[in-house]
Protein backbone atom coordinates (compact mmCIF):
# COMPACT_ATOMS: atom_id res chain seq x y z
CA UNK A 1 0.00 0.00 0.00
CA UNK A 2 1.36 3.64 -0.47
CA UNK A 3 0.71 6.49 1.37
CA UNK A 4 1.67 10.26 0.67
CA UNK A 5 2.99 11.51 3.11
CA UNK A 6 1.57 14.79 4.33
CA UNK A 7 4.17 16.66 6.73
CA UNK A 8 4.00 20.52 6.80
CA UNK A 9 6.81 21.89 4.97
CA UNK A 10 8.36 24.61 6.86
CA UNK A 11 8.54 21.20 9.77
CA UNK A 12 11.48 19.96 7.74
CA UNK A 13 14.60 20.15 7.01
CA UNK A 14 15.39 21.40 3.36
CA UNK A 15 17.27 18.06 2.72
CA UNK A 16 13.87 16.53 3.33
CA UNK A 17 11.96 18.57 1.10
CA UNK A 18 13.90 17.63 -1.40
CA UNK A 19 13.84 14.36 -0.66
CA UNK A 20 10.57 13.28 0.18
CA UNK A 21 11.42 9.44 -1.40
CA UNK A 22 13.99 9.27 1.47
CA UNK A 23 10.62 9.33 3.84
CA UNK A 24 9.03 7.35 2.15
CA UNK A 25 11.65 4.26 1.95
CA UNK A 26 12.08 4.85 5.27
CA UNK A 27 8.66 4.77 6.91
CA UNK A 28 6.73 3.08 4.53
CA UNK A 29 9.28 0.03 5.21
CA UNK A 30 7.58 -0.63 8.22
CA UNK A 31 4.10 -1.93 9.11
CA UNK A 32 3.37 -0.75 12.40
CA UNK A 33 2.60 3.21 13.85
CA UNK A 34 5.18 5.61 13.37
CA UNK A 35 5.85 8.91 14.60
CA UNK A 36 8.33 11.71 13.80
CA UNK A 37 8.93 14.31 16.28
CA UNK A 38 11.41 17.22 16.08
CA UNK A 39 13.99 17.26 18.83
CA UNK A 40 14.38 20.63 19.26
CA UNK A 41 10.69 21.26 20.42
CA UNK A 42 9.16 17.55 20.76
CA UNK A 43 6.71 18.71 18.20
CA UNK A 44 4.67 16.02 15.97
CA UNK A 45 5.29 16.41 12.71
CA UNK A 46 4.84 13.10 10.59
CA UNK A 47 2.63 10.22 11.40
CA UNK A 48 2.24 7.14 8.97
CA UNK A 49 -1.11 5.70 7.96
CA UNK A 50 -0.89 3.27 10.80
CA UNK A 51 -1.69 6.03 12.85
CA UNK A 52 -4.62 7.65 11.23
CA UNK A 53 -6.30 4.44 10.89
CA UNK A 54 -5.71 3.73 14.56
CA UNK A 55 -6.63 7.11 16.29
CA UNK A 56 -9.35 8.49 13.81
CA UNK A 57 -7.02 11.45 13.64
CA UNK A 58 -5.03 13.37 10.98
CA UNK A 59 -1.87 15.20 11.39
CA UNK A 60 -2.83 18.41 12.38
CA UNK A 61 -6.17 16.53 15.03
CA UNK A 62 -3.07 14.62 16.57
CA UNK A 63 -0.75 17.62 16.74
CA UNK A 64 -3.97 19.64 18.63
CA UNK A 65 -3.26 17.02 21.38
CA UNK A 66 -0.31 16.21 23.99
CA UNK A 67 1.69 13.54 23.39
CA UNK A 68 0.57 11.86 26.75
CA UNK A 69 -2.21 11.36 25.68
CA UNK A 70 -1.49 10.09 22.29
CA UNK A 71 2.12 8.33 22.52
CA UNK A 72 1.65 7.78 26.30
CA UNK A 73 4.83 9.55 26.96
CA UNK A 74 4.84 13.16 28.13
CA UNK A 75 7.73 15.91 26.49
CA UNK A 76 9.76 15.63 30.06
CA UNK A 77 9.99 11.90 29.36
CA UNK A 78 11.04 12.48 25.85
CA UNK A 79 13.64 15.33 26.28
CA UNK A 80 15.47 12.92 29.10
CA UNK A 81 15.23 10.05 26.73
CA UNK A 82 17.13 12.61 24.32
CA UNK A 83 19.40 14.22 26.21
CA UNK A 84 20.94 10.84 27.95
CA UNK A 85 20.89 9.13 24.61
CA UNK A 86 21.92 12.11 22.40
CA UNK A 87 24.91 9.66 21.25
CA UNK A 88 23.25 6.38 21.09
CA UNK A 89 22.01 6.11 17.12
CA UNK A 90 20.10 2.62 17.86
CA UNK A 91 17.09 1.80 18.38
CA UNK A 92 16.20 1.98 21.99
CA UNK A 93 12.77 0.88 23.85
CA UNK A 94 11.13 3.23 26.03
CA UNK A 95 8.56 2.60 28.45
CA UNK A 96 5.24 4.60 28.55
CA UNK A 97 4.34 6.83 32.09
CA UNK A 98 0.45 5.80 30.80
CA UNK A 99 -1.90 4.20 28.71
CA UNK A 100 -2.92 6.41 25.90
CA UNK A 101 -5.96 8.02 25.53
CA UNK A 102 -6.14 8.54 22.02
CA UNK A 103 -6.17 5.12 19.49
CA UNK A 104 -5.23 1.83 20.84
CA UNK A 105 -5.99 1.57 24.71
CA UNK A 106 -3.35 -0.82 25.56
CA UNK A 107 -0.06 -0.67 27.20
CA UNK A 108 2.67 -0.43 24.66
CA UNK A 109 6.27 -0.32 24.69
CA UNK A 110 7.82 2.42 22.19
CA UNK A 111 10.99 2.20 20.06
CA UNK A 112 12.86 5.16 19.80
CA UNK A 113 15.87 6.17 17.54
CA UNK A 114 17.45 9.45 16.67
CA UNK A 115 17.99 10.83 13.14
CA UNK A 116 19.87 13.33 12.25
CA UNK A 117 19.88 15.12 9.02
CA UNK A 118 20.90 18.48 7.52
CA UNK A 119 22.10 20.03 10.88
CA UNK A 120 18.57 18.95 12.64
CA UNK A 121 17.67 15.92 14.89
CA UNK A 122 14.54 14.34 14.45
CA UNK A 123 13.16 11.28 17.19
CA UNK A 124 11.70 8.59 15.27
CA UNK A 125 9.05 6.40 17.31
CA UNK A 126 7.70 2.94 16.50
CA UNK A 127 4.75 1.55 18.29
CA UNK A 128 3.70 -1.59 17.97
CA UNK A 129 0.02 -1.99 18.03
CA UNK A 130 -1.39 -4.87 20.09
CA UNK A 131 -4.57 -6.30 21.28
CA UNK A 132 -5.18 -6.68 24.75
CA UNK A 133 -4.35 -10.60 25.76
CA UNK A 134 -5.13 -13.21 27.86
CA UNK A 135 -2.46 -14.62 30.22
CA UNK A 136 -2.28 -18.20 28.64
CA UNK A 137 -1.27 -15.75 25.51
CA UNK A 138 1.15 -13.96 27.23
CA UNK A 139 3.93 -15.91 26.45
CA UNK A 140 3.66 -16.31 22.72
CA UNK A 141 2.65 -13.14 22.80
CA UNK A 142 5.66 -11.71 23.67
CA UNK A 143 7.39 -13.48 21.19
CA UNK A 144 5.47 -12.69 18.41
CA UNK A 145 6.00 -9.06 19.81
CA UNK A 146 9.77 -9.44 20.22
CA UNK A 147 10.03 -10.78 16.67
CA UNK A 148 7.81 -7.49 15.12
CA UNK A 149 10.23 -5.51 17.13
CA UNK A 150 13.46 -6.95 15.80
CA UNK A 151 11.80 -6.79 12.25
CA UNK A 152 11.15 -3.58 12.30
CA UNK A 153 14.52 -2.65 13.14
CA UNK A 154 16.07 -4.81 10.78
CA UNK A 155 14.29 -3.26 7.89
CA UNK A 156 15.46 0.16 9.04
CA UNK A 157 18.35 -0.91 9.18
CA UNK A 158 18.85 -2.62 5.90
CA UNK A 159 17.96 0.99 4.39
CA UNK A 160 20.59 2.05 6.11
CA UNK A 161 22.89 -0.16 5.55
CA UNK A 162 22.56 0.00 1.42
CA UNK A 163 23.82 3.68 1.82
CA UNK A 164 26.52 2.98 -1.04
CA UNK A 165 29.91 4.19 0.74
CA UNK A 166 30.63 4.35 4.38
CA UNK A 167 28.67 6.09 6.35
CA UNK A 168 30.51 7.89 9.57
CA UNK A 169 30.33 10.19 12.60
CA UNK A 170 33.31 11.76 13.94
CA UNK A 171 34.69 14.21 16.13
CA UNK A 172 37.96 15.58 16.93
CA UNK A 173 39.83 14.97 20.23
CA UNK A 174 41.98 18.22 21.78
CA UNK A 175 44.83 16.83 19.60
CA UNK A 176 43.12 17.56 16.26
CA UNK A 177 42.91 13.81 15.55
CA UNK A 178 39.98 11.80 14.04
CA UNK A 179 37.67 9.96 16.60
CA UNK A 180 35.06 7.64 15.24
CA UNK A 181 32.03 7.24 16.79
CA UNK A 182 30.05 5.90 14.07
CA UNK A 183 30.95 3.65 10.77
CA UNK A 184 29.14 1.73 9.02
CA UNK A 185 29.45 -2.22 8.08
CA UNK A 186 31.20 -0.59 4.36
CA UNK A 187 34.40 0.14 6.29
CA UNK A 188 35.91 -2.77 5.78
CA UNK A 189 34.86 -2.85 1.76
CA UNK A 190 36.33 0.52 1.77
CA UNK A 191 39.66 0.78 4.25
CA UNK A 192 40.32 -2.64 4.70
CA UNK A 193 39.87 -2.26 7.94
CA UNK A 194 36.56 -3.97 10.77
CA UNK A 195 34.56 -1.11 12.13
CA UNK A 196 35.06 -1.60 15.43
CA UNK A 197 38.60 -1.67 15.30
CA UNK A 198 38.82 1.59 13.53
CA UNK A 199 36.88 3.31 16.13
CA UNK A 200 38.48 2.16 18.97
CA UNK A 201 42.03 2.84 17.14
CA UNK A 202 40.51 6.09 14.86
CA UNK A 203 44.10 7.48 14.26
CA UNK A 204 44.72 4.60 11.63
CA UNK A 205 42.82 6.76 9.70
CA UNK A 206 44.83 9.49 9.43
CA UNK A 207 47.85 6.92 9.45
CA UNK A 208 46.44 5.34 6.24
CA UNK A 209 46.77 8.95 4.20
CA UNK A 210 50.57 10.73 2.75
CA UNK A 211 51.76 14.55 4.54
CA UNK A 212 50.23 16.11 1.81
CA UNK A 213 46.40 14.33 2.06
CA UNK A 214 46.85 14.57 5.70
CA UNK A 215 47.46 18.16 5.66
CA UNK A 216 44.73 18.93 3.43
CA UNK A 217 42.20 17.04 5.71
CA UNK A 218 43.02 18.59 8.79
CA UNK A 219 42.95 22.01 6.74
CA UNK A 220 39.62 20.77 5.34
CA UNK A 221 37.92 19.78 8.77
CA UNK A 222 39.03 23.41 10.67
CA UNK A 223 37.95 25.47 7.68
CA UNK A 224 34.49 23.42 8.15
CA UNK A 225 34.42 23.40 11.85
CA UNK A 226 35.28 27.52 11.91
CA UNK A 227 32.80 27.99 9.56
CA UNK A 228 30.44 25.77 10.25
CA UNK A 229 30.29 24.52 6.36
CA UNK A 230 29.90 21.02 4.45
CA UNK A 231 33.16 19.22 4.47
CA UNK A 232 34.37 18.16 1.10
CA UNK A 233 37.83 16.22 0.98
CA UNK A 234 38.99 14.22 -1.80
CA UNK A 235 42.32 12.16 -0.77
CA UNK A 236 44.61 8.43 -1.03
CA UNK A 237 44.29 6.16 1.36
CA UNK A 238 47.13 3.30 1.53
CA UNK A 239 45.19 -0.30 2.08
CA UNK A 240 48.34 -2.17 3.67
CA UNK A 241 46.09 -5.21 3.23
CA UNK A 242 45.68 -5.26 0.05
CA UNK A 243 49.13 -3.46 -0.95
CA UNK A 244 47.17 -0.78 -2.48
CA UNK A 245 46.22 2.87 -2.81
CA UNK A 246 43.10 3.88 -3.16
CA UNK A 247 40.95 7.36 -3.73
CA UNK A 248 38.18 8.40 -1.76
CA UNK A 249 35.67 11.14 -1.18
CA UNK A 250 34.64 12.12 2.25
CA UNK A 251 31.59 14.43 2.85
CA UNK A 252 30.46 15.22 6.03
CA UNK A 253 28.10 17.89 7.85
CA UNK A 254 29.12 19.54 11.39
CA UNK A 255 26.75 20.16 13.97
CA UNK A 256 27.50 21.37 17.22
CA UNK A 257 26.20 19.21 19.86
CA UNK A 258 24.83 20.21 23.40
CA UNK A 259 28.64 20.33 24.73
CA UNK A 260 29.71 22.76 22.04
CA UNK A 261 31.60 19.66 20.59
CA UNK A 262 31.85 19.13 16.87
CA UNK A 263 30.70 16.58 15.04
CA UNK A 264 30.29 15.76 11.43
CA UNK A 265 27.63 13.09 9.80
CA UNK A 266 28.66 11.85 6.31
CA UNK A 267 29.59 9.45 4.02
CA UNK A 268 32.65 8.34 2.05
CA UNK A 269 32.92 6.49 -1.43
CA UNK A 270 35.46 5.29 -3.68
CA UNK A 271 36.38 7.38 -6.43
CA UNK A 272 39.80 5.48 -7.31
CA UNK A 273 38.17 4.69 -10.62
CA UNK A 274 37.07 8.22 -11.65
CA UNK A 275 40.51 9.74 -10.19
CA UNK A 276 42.13 7.37 -12.67
CA UNK A 277 40.02 7.93 -15.37
CA UNK A 278 40.58 11.92 -15.40
CA UNK A 279 44.28 11.26 -14.81
CA UNK A 280 44.41 8.77 -17.87
CA UNK A 281 42.31 11.69 -19.79
CA UNK A 282 44.46 14.28 -18.88
CA UNK A 283 48.04 12.28 -19.72
CA UNK A 284 46.33 11.41 -23.16
CA UNK A 285 45.61 15.29 -23.92
CA UNK A 286 48.88 16.12 -22.35
CA UNK A 287 50.50 13.97 -24.82
CA UNK A 288 48.38 15.01 -27.73
CA UNK A 289 49.45 18.42 -27.27
CA UNK A 290 53.15 17.13 -27.10
CA UNK A 291 52.63 15.18 -30.63
CA UNK A 292 50.73 18.38 -31.95
CA UNK A 293 53.55 20.30 -31.28
CA UNK A 294 56.03 18.07 -32.45
CA UNK A 295 53.58 17.24 -35.96
CA UNK A 296 53.68 21.29 -36.36
CA UNK A 297 57.40 21.50 -35.88
CA UNK A 298 58.06 18.44 -38.54
CA UNK A 299 55.60 20.34 -41.17
CA UNK A 300 57.43 23.52 -40.22
CA UNK A 301 60.55 21.58 -41.41
CA UNK A 302 59.02 19.69 -44.23
CA UNK A 303 57.48 23.18 -45.57
CA UNK A 304 61.32 24.61 -44.91
CA UNK A 305 63.15 21.54 -47.31
CA UNK A 306 60.59 21.89 -49.81
CA UNK A 307 60.92 25.55 -49.98
CA UNK A 308 64.60 24.89 -50.01
CA UNK A 309 64.51 22.15 -53.00
CA UNK A 310 61.77 24.38 -55.21
CA UNK A 311 64.71 27.36 -54.73
CA UNK A 312 68.15 25.71 -55.13
CA UNK A 313 66.91 22.68 -57.73
CA UNK A 314 63.93 24.30 -59.47
CA UNK A 315 65.33 28.05 -59.11
CA UNK A 316 68.84 27.10 -60.05
CA UNK A 317 67.63 24.95 -62.50
CA UNK A 318 65.31 27.70 -64.49
CA UNK A 319 68.50 29.95 -64.01
CA UNK A 320 70.70 27.73 -65.62
CA UNK A 321 67.56 27.25 -68.58
CA UNK A 322 67.47 30.87 -68.87
CA UNK A 323 71.05 31.76 -69.26
CA UNK A 324 71.12 29.16 -71.92
CA UNK A 325 68.25 30.11 -73.83
CA UNK A 326 69.60 33.78 -73.54
CA UNK A 327 72.55 32.37 -75.04
CA UNK A 328 71.36 30.70 -77.93
CA UNK A 329 68.94 33.44 -78.49
CA UNK A 330 72.29 36.02 -78.69
CA UNK A 331 73.96 33.34 -81.25
CA UNK A 332 70.81 32.79 -82.99
CA UNK A 333 70.64 36.74 -83.43
CA UNK A 334 73.91 37.56 -84.43
CA UNK A 335 73.74 34.53 -87.37
CA UNK A 336 76.11 32.22 -85.18
CA UNK A 337 75.40 28.40 -85.15
CA UNK A 338 73.90 26.71 -81.89
CA UNK A 339 76.13 23.49 -81.14
CA UNK A 340 74.25 20.20 -80.47
CA UNK A 341 76.34 20.08 -77.32
CA UNK A 342 74.27 23.18 -75.54
CA UNK A 343 70.88 22.09 -77.12
CA UNK A 344 71.54 18.47 -75.37
CA UNK A 345 73.08 20.59 -72.32
CA UNK A 346 69.94 22.68 -71.96
CA UNK A 347 68.15 18.95 -72.72
CA UNK A 348 69.30 17.66 -69.52
CA UNK A 349 69.18 21.09 -66.80
CA UNK A 350 65.20 20.56 -68.26
CA UNK A 351 65.55 16.45 -67.24
CA UNK A 352 66.49 17.43 -64.06
CA UNK A 353 63.84 19.95 -63.61
CA UNK A 354 61.25 17.04 -64.14
CA UNK A 355 63.22 14.94 -61.84
CA UNK A 356 63.20 17.60 -58.87
CA UNK A 357 59.50 18.33 -59.92
CA UNK A 358 58.48 14.62 -59.41
CA UNK A 359 60.49 14.08 -56.31
CA UNK A 360 58.80 17.05 -54.45
CA UNK A 361 55.44 15.87 -55.58
CA UNK A 362 56.08 12.12 -54.38
CA UNK A 363 57.38 13.57 -51.20
CA UNK A 364 53.66 15.45 -50.69
CA UNK A 365 51.91 12.88 -52.07
CA UNK A 366 53.32 9.54 -53.55
CA UNK A 367 51.69 9.21 -57.38
CA UNK A 368 52.29 5.30 -56.41
CA UNK A 369 49.13 5.25 -54.42
CA UNK A 370 47.28 5.93 -57.14
CA UNK A 371 48.03 2.31 -58.66
CA UNK A 372 46.43 0.41 -55.55
CA UNK A 373 47.87 0.35 -52.03
CA UNK A 374 48.92 -3.13 -53.00
CA UNK A 375 51.47 -2.08 -55.66
CA UNK A 376 52.49 0.83 -53.51
CA UNK A 377 53.59 -0.91 -50.33
CA UNK A 378 55.37 -3.61 -52.83
CA UNK A 379 57.06 -0.64 -54.52
CA UNK A 380 57.87 0.85 -50.97
CA UNK A 381 59.17 -2.53 -50.02
CA UNK A 382 61.46 -3.22 -53.66
CA UNK A 383 62.83 0.91 -53.03
CA UNK A 384 63.60 -0.19 -49.22
CA UNK A 385 65.81 -3.32 -50.45
CA UNK A 386 67.66 -1.04 -53.01
CA UNK A 387 68.70 1.24 -51.19
CA UNK A 388 69.23 -0.22 -47.50
CA UNK A 389 70.43 -3.48 -48.85
CA UNK A 390 68.21 -5.59 -46.69
CA UNK A 391 66.63 -8.47 -47.48
CA UNK A 392 62.89 -7.30 -47.86
CA UNK A 393 59.66 -9.38 -48.94
CA UNK A 394 56.06 -8.64 -49.67
CA UNK A 395 53.38 -10.76 -49.55
CA UNK A 396 49.17 -10.35 -49.75
CA UNK A 397 46.09 -12.40 -50.08
CA UNK A 398 44.41 -10.42 -52.43
CA UNK A 399 45.51 -8.78 -55.60
CA UNK A 400 43.67 -5.67 -54.78
CA UNK A 401 42.47 -4.58 -51.88
CA UNK A 402 39.97 -1.00 -51.72
CA UNK A 403 40.63 1.25 -49.24
CA UNK A 404 39.93 4.37 -49.01
CA UNK A 405 42.51 7.81 -49.68
CA UNK A 406 42.64 8.62 -46.09
CA UNK A 407 43.69 4.25 -45.28
CA UNK A 408 45.76 4.27 -48.24
CA UNK A 409 48.04 7.73 -47.32
CA UNK A 410 47.74 5.71 -43.79
CA UNK A 411 49.15 2.63 -44.14
CA UNK A 412 51.82 4.16 -46.73
CA UNK A 413 53.29 6.51 -44.12
CA UNK A 414 53.70 3.65 -41.35
CA UNK A 415 55.15 1.50 -43.27
CA UNK A 416 57.79 3.95 -44.56
CA UNK A 417 58.28 5.25 -40.66
CA UNK A 418 58.06 1.51 -39.94
CA UNK A 419 60.98 1.00 -42.82
CA UNK A 420 62.40 4.17 -41.76
CA UNK A 421 63.09 2.57 -37.62
CA UNK A 422 64.04 -0.61 -39.15
CA UNK A 423 66.74 1.23 -41.26
CA UNK A 424 68.28 3.14 -38.33
CA UNK A 425 67.87 0.98 -35.38
CA UNK A 426 67.04 -2.69 -35.73
CA UNK A 427 70.31 -4.04 -37.39
CA UNK A 428 67.95 -6.47 -39.48
CA UNK A 429 69.04 -8.65 -41.85
CA UNK A 430 65.46 -9.52 -43.10
CA UNK A 431 61.99 -7.52 -43.24
CA UNK A 432 58.63 -8.96 -44.09
CA UNK A 433 55.47 -6.93 -45.15
CA UNK A 434 52.65 -8.20 -45.13
CA UNK A 435 48.83 -7.11 -46.28
CA UNK A 436 45.97 -9.30 -46.22
CA UNK A 437 41.98 -8.65 -45.90
CA UNK A 438 40.49 -11.06 -43.24
CA UNK A 439 37.03 -11.05 -41.99
CA UNK A 440 36.31 -7.58 -43.07
CA UNK A 441 39.37 -6.27 -41.55
CA UNK A 442 42.79 -4.56 -42.99
CA UNK A 443 45.64 -6.02 -41.82
CA UNK A 444 49.00 -4.79 -42.10
CA UNK A 445 52.10 -6.53 -40.76
CA UNK A 446 55.74 -5.32 -40.72
CA UNK A 447 58.53 -7.43 -39.13
CA UNK A 448 62.15 -7.94 -39.10
CA UNK A 449 64.64 -9.94 -37.76
CA UNK A 450 66.85 -7.64 -35.72
CA UNK A 451 67.64 -6.69 -32.14
CA UNK A 452 63.58 -6.27 -30.99
CA UNK A 453 62.34 -3.12 -29.68
CA UNK A 454 62.77 -2.31 -26.15
CA UNK A 455 59.11 -1.27 -24.35
CA UNK A 456 60.66 1.53 -22.20
CA UNK A 457 61.38 2.92 -25.94
CA UNK A 458 58.02 3.09 -26.62
CA UNK A 459 56.80 5.55 -23.14
CA UNK A 460 60.23 7.55 -23.92
CA UNK A 461 58.77 11.49 -24.34
CA UNK A 462 59.90 11.81 -27.91
CA UNK A 463 58.82 8.73 -29.01
CA UNK A 464 56.41 11.05 -31.46
CA UNK A 465 57.02 8.40 -34.72
CA UNK A 466 55.17 5.67 -32.70
CA UNK A 467 52.75 7.74 -31.12
CA UNK A 468 52.16 9.40 -34.41
CA UNK A 469 51.40 5.78 -36.48
CA UNK A 470 49.13 5.33 -33.51
CA UNK A 471 46.78 8.67 -34.12
CA UNK A 472 46.48 7.47 -37.60
CA UNK A 473 44.99 4.39 -36.82
CA UNK A 474 42.93 5.63 -34.09
CA UNK A 475 41.62 8.62 -36.44
CA UNK A 476 40.80 5.61 -38.50
CA UNK A 477 39.34 3.78 -35.47
CA UNK A 478 41.90 0.86 -36.10
CA UNK A 479 43.97 -0.99 -33.67
CA UNK A 480 48.07 -0.53 -33.64
CA UNK A 481 49.69 -2.94 -32.19
CA UNK A 482 53.68 -3.37 -31.49
CA UNK A 483 55.37 -6.58 -29.96
CA UNK A 484 59.32 -7.73 -29.55
CA UNK A 485 59.19 -11.68 -30.92
CA UNK A 486 60.34 -14.56 -29.22
CA UNK A 487 63.19 -15.16 -31.72
CA UNK A 488 64.42 -11.69 -31.69
CA UNK A 489 62.58 -8.69 -34.01
CA UNK A 490 59.74 -6.36 -34.15
CA UNK A 491 56.11 -6.82 -36.05
CA UNK A 492 54.25 -4.08 -36.13
CA UNK A 493 50.29 -4.56 -36.88
CA UNK A 494 47.42 -2.13 -38.14
CA UNK A 495 44.07 -2.63 -38.08
CA UNK A 496 41.96 -1.07 -40.26
CA UNK A 497 37.83 -1.46 -40.44
CA UNK A 498 36.72 -1.61 -43.68
CA UNK A 499 34.45 1.14 -45.09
Amino acid sequence: MTVSIKVPQESLPVFLNENPQFLNELFHAIADEIYLLDASDMKLIYANQSVISNTNCDLHELQAHKLLDVLGVSNTTLKAHFYAHRNDKKFLRLMQDQTPIIGHKGHDQLRVKLIELAQKTFLLIIKNDFSPISVSDCRECKSNFNQVLMDSESRVEAIISNTPGLVFQLQLDPNGDVVFSYLSDACKALLGLNASDLMQESKLFFAMMNPRDRASLRKRLKLSADELTQLDWEGRVWINDWQDNKWINLRAIPKVLNDGVIQWVGIMINITQSRNEKYELQESRHELARLTVHMNQIKELERTRIAREIHDDLGGNLTAIKISLASIINRLTAGQTVSVEQAKGLESIVDNTFEAIHKISSDLRPNILDLGIVAALEWQAKEFEKQVGVSCTFTTNQSEIMVTPDQAITLFRICQESMSNIAKHANATAVNVELNLHYGEIIMKISDNGVGIDFADTYKPNSFGLRGMQERVAALYGSFDIDKLADNGTAITVTLPIE
